[in-house]
């Protein structure tokens, strides 16, 4: 047997271990990346697996592939409307947030450890970025739901925050070791790094968009692997270039993400699935190349640099921050302590080896210290903070799932899918009832696992299965609609539509809390009795709070109206 007929064995082993371990996350209250870590440090050297694995070059080489994957998928799943609600915070989080964390947590970290200053300053940037994928993986396995700009801020920010440790990391390095100076040297590579990340990105986004929508591969499965090369070549570039990879590669994601293109519900699965591999992957590695005695070493300096962390350096980089643009006390302390510590800091901790610092083995042990207890304190402990604080709000009346179409090529239509949930206001209608948006069919109804013809007199209830087509631009608008909950009204709805003019006054009332009453009126008799002239294209009645316009007429039949609030 070849060796690495043996290697490809326990590498699949040990994902198989990881992989398994991520069921006991939500009975444990601990997030993954824990887990996977705890497995790859048992089966290290001083664990039950006794696997000799000590190749920083390796790890880095590894490790870095691993996080831009992680990013650009994270690109991909992050939307343009998240970014226009947060981008404000989020930008001051992960710029100046990451230099505040990393400069008070630094100059602590020299003091407590008895190092250089700039060596401090090397490990307070090392642990100045925070993890998403372990906040929200905690939230979704507890069922913890937070406001909307909330979770956008931190997802944002923990997104895009690691090009910024990254720069101070490199810089400091550069200072440490003679190779740059401290003044127009840095600020150059700050202008190169997020500079060229940027342009690269935006650059690499646009022209994958416009090839894959009009290339024709020979195989379907080869189109989710050119967008993943293409975030590939987007990280590829701007580090060739002198940029950040990390940025481009995140900057592309969005842009894809966010446009339309051909098997991109394919796409978004396949990248969730290599996103999670580099994920266990890249911890279980980590896990191996930590040597756990010896963390055993630094175990008091590492608890009180983690407290500080926590408790004075996060809070006291969030809170003038967000001052700025309007959070509340509550959300503020909710955002200063989801500051879980994931795979960059420990990623970035390799870099002092590959630069032969002397510290190099005492900043990777303290870091990986700091990371475990962070990710296991603050995660435990995130769903009590959340209720605590009051934050959390109800799940989604409907969970909304797109489907793909990829026979249709690029025709300008959707499919999703919508499950009602108890609290839906949908449930209890007839279809013949629901305010649906012209543009807007239901072409298949499921119910206890049986086909139902989706017939205008059939009544909704929970559980069921909606399967809907629509145009691209009313999604958002169906979403609003299906999410419409009991308790209130989506905001949203509050926006001209064009309705059936069969569509009844009380269906109005119920879904958009229109002013009128509750009856079984329909649109178009409505509009007749209000208009006493002749009917024609364009005719409108004003109400309170809303206006009714005539918006299409066929041999003096209105067919739709224009329901407008306001």
């Amino acid at each position: 047997m070849f060796a690495v007929d043996f290697e490809i064995l326990i590498a699949a082993l040990l994902l198989f271990a990881g992989i398994l371990s991520s069921k006991l996350s939500p009975r444990l209250g601990l997030p993954m990346l824990v887990l996977f870590l705890i497995v790859g440090m048992l089966a290290g050297e001083a664990g039950i697996g006794g696997i000799q694995f000590d190749n920083a070059t390796t790890a880095h080489a590894l490790g870095t592939l691993a996080l831009a994957v992680i990013l650009f998928d994270g690109g991909l799943q992050t939307s343009m409307s998240a970014i226009r609600l947060a981008w404000k915070p989020a930008s001051l989080l992960s710029t100046a947030g990451v230099a505040i964390t990393a400069g008070i947590t630094g100059v602590a970290a020299a003091y407590i450890l008895g190092i250089p200053l700039l060596v401090g300053l090397l490990l307070g940037a090392i642990v100045g970025s925070t993890d998403a994928a372990a906040v929200f993986s905690i939230l979704r396995s507890a069922g913890i739901h937070i406001k909307p700009r909330l979770k956008s801020t931190l997802e944002i920010e923990s997104a895009s925050n690691d090009p910024m440790a990254i720069f101070l990391v490199v810089g400091l390095l550069e200072l440490i070791t003679g190779d740059m100076t401290l003044g127009p040297d840095m600020a150059l590579l700050f202008i190169k790094q997020m500079g060229i990340g940027a342009v690269t990105g935006l650059f690499i986004g646009w022209v994958a968009i416009k090839m894959i929508n009009r290339i024709e591969l020979i195989a379907a499965g080869l189109y989710p692997v050119l967008i993943a090369v293409c975030g590939a070549i987007a990280f590829g570039a701007a580090a060739s270039l002198g940029g950040s990879g990390f940025l481009a590669t995140f900057i592309a994601g969005v842009i894809i993400g966010n446009s339309r293109f051909v098997f991109q519900q394919a796409t978004f699965l396949f990248m969730d699935g290599l996103a999670w591999l580099s994920q266990i992957a890249m911890f279980v590695m980590l896990g191996l190349l930590v040597n756990p005695p010896l963390l055993l070493d630094v175990w008091a300096e590492g608890l009180v640099i983690a407290i500080i962390l926590v408790f004075i350096a996060r809070p006291l980089a969030v809170a003038p921050l967000l001052a700025l643009t309007g959070f509340s006390a509550r959300e503020t302390t909710l955002i200063s302590w989801v500051g879980l510590r994931g795979s960059v800091p420990i990623i970035l901790a390799i870099f002092p080896l590959l630069f032969g610092i002397d510290e190099a083995g005492l900043v990777f042990n303290v870091v990986f210290f700091v990371v475990l207890l962070s990710a296991t304190v603050q995660g435990s402990t995130l769903p009590w903070a959340a209720r605590k604080l009051k934050l959390t709000q109800l799940p989604p009346a409907c969970p909304v799932k797109p489907l793909e179409i990829p026979s249709l090529g690029g025709v300008n239509a959707d499919i999703v899918e919508i499950v009602l949930g108890e609290r839906s206001r949908a449930c209890g209608y007839t279809l013949q009832a629901l305010p649906l948006p012209e543009g807007v069919n239901i072409v298949m109804l499921v119910r206890d696992k049986k086909v139902l013809p989706p017939q205008p007199s059939t009544k909704l209830q929970p559980d069921d299965h909606l399967f809907i087509t629509l145009r691209p631009q009313l999604r958002a608008y169906l979403d609003a609609l299906f999410h419409c909950s009991e308790e209130s009204v989506d905001t949203s709805l509050h926006t001209a539509v064009q309705l059936s003019a069969d569509t009844p006054l009380s269906a109005l009332a119920y879904f958009y809390d229109a002013p009128f009453a509750e009856d079984d009126h329909r649109l178009a008799a409505h509009f007749l009795e209000e208009h006493l002239t002749e009917v024609e294209a364009g005719a409108l009645v004003e109400q309170a709070h809303c206006s009714l316009a005539v918006h299409t007429l066929e041999e003096g039949i209105i067919r739709q109206v224009t329901y407008s609030p306001g």
